[in-house]
């Protein structure tokens, strides 16, 4: 295990208006509640959930951009410390951070030249001359399969396409020669047809310089396609784990049956009926977020408890697991509805609910 976050927490102030003063009080946005995950060498964990679950939130945590409200992370076993400066540097050259959005990720007045030597200046491994540099610029353009190297080096980030520019951003990250990468839905602003292909390089990525990879969806069918482990997070807090086969296919929480269903299939016409059993409705305020399950506002399974008490890790077969109460006596399967040729039967090309902005 490379990268761990344990009970990780984290909650934003709200701007006081003049009801707050009066009233004394100060609010705070949940975006993250006692979230824990496991990153390790040679795998991708992904972590899916609709927009504004808190993905990017655990992203940016894990990246050290945002300080903790709680919880701690650790780094090869060792727990990682708040600070700037050399520890900061330190611990990004084996952490590196995928942004969402390519264009807005790269400087438009620079060429990709600039891009990538700075990033191997800043981690020491530009090497001792001009002609290694030009050696470790090309090898890092080769293994972003962006070829022949001399083509890109000198073009700026709006003479490329999409898929080009993510892959620079990629070779980016690479020049720290990290082992973790954290990919912040790094093909959500891509053109479906072009997704696969970064899905295989970050793939292939993993297998040769055995990565850690942390995917962060929306789209829960490409997690079946690319990670090795999925996690499912809902209103700051994570409510579903297992391999992704499992559960993507056979999905245990109510909430993840809902994001199964809401993927568009043209082999299944859902009838309005079997649409209402698998939930609606939007997700709540965290900044005053419902006691209980998060979810049981939009659960069509609720009961009673769901309202007060919060549901605790309930382990399933094959490793699988869900914070819901339905397993609390044992009797549920902790297997949803097979979804054969259901939307994660597609691979990398389906969609999920709405995609989380980079902000």
């Amino acid at each position: 295990m490379v990268l761990e976050a344990r009970s990780v927490t984290k909650h934003f102030p709200v701007r006081r208006t003049g009801r707050d003063l009066v009233a004394g009080r100060r609010r705070t946005v949940h975006a993250v509640d006692d979230v824990s995950l496991e990153l390790r060498r040679g795998t991708v964990t992904a972590l899916v959930g609709e927009s504004g679950s808190g993905k990017s939130t655990v992203a940016r945590l894990l990246a050290r951009l945002h300080p903790l409200t709680g919880g701690e992370i650790r780094l090869d076993g060792a727990a990682v410390k708040a600070g700037r400066g050399r520890s900061f540097r330190a611990y990004v050259r084996r952490v590196q951070l995928i942004f969402q959005d390519p264009f807005a990720s790269l400087n438009p007045v620079h060429t990709v030249r600039y891009h990538l030597t700075r990033a191997l200046r800043i981690h020491g491994r530009a090497g001792s001359g001009e002609a290694e540099l030009e050696e470790n610029l090309t090898a890092l353009l080769n293994r972003v399969q962006l070829t022949p190297p001399h083509q890109y080096l000198d073009r700026f980030p709006h003479e490329l396409s999409g898929g080009q520019r993510q892959r620079v951003a990629i070779a980016r990250a690479l020049g720290a020669d990290p082992q973790v990468l954290l990919a912040d839905e790094p093909v959500s602003m891509l053109d479906v047809s072009i997704r696969l292909g970064v899905l295989n390089l970050l793939k292939d990525l993993k297998d040769r310089l055995r990565l850690a990879i942390l995917y962060i969806t929306h789209d829960i069918a490409s997690a079946r396609y690319f990670a090795d482990t999925t996690l499912v997070m809902y209103a700051g807090r994570i409510v579903e784990g297992g391999d992704s086969e499992t559960v993507t296919q056979r999905p245990a929480h109510p909430y993840t049956q809902l994001l199964i269903a809401s993927a568009p299939d043209p082999d299944r016409v859902a009838a309005e009926a079997e649409q209402e059993e698998t939930g609606g409705g939007e997700p709540p305020s965290l900044i005053d977020p419902p006691p209980g399950c998060r979810f049981h506002p939009r659960c069509p399974k609720a009961m009673e408890r769901c309202r007060t008490e919060l549901p605790p890790r309930f382990d399933l077969e094959g490793g699988q697991w869900a914070a819901c109460w339905l397993y609390a006596d044992g009797t549920e399967t902790g297997h949803g509805t097979e979804t054969g040729h259901g939307a994660a039967g597609h691979g990398a090309a389906g969609h999920g609910l709405r995609k989380e902005s980079a902000a």
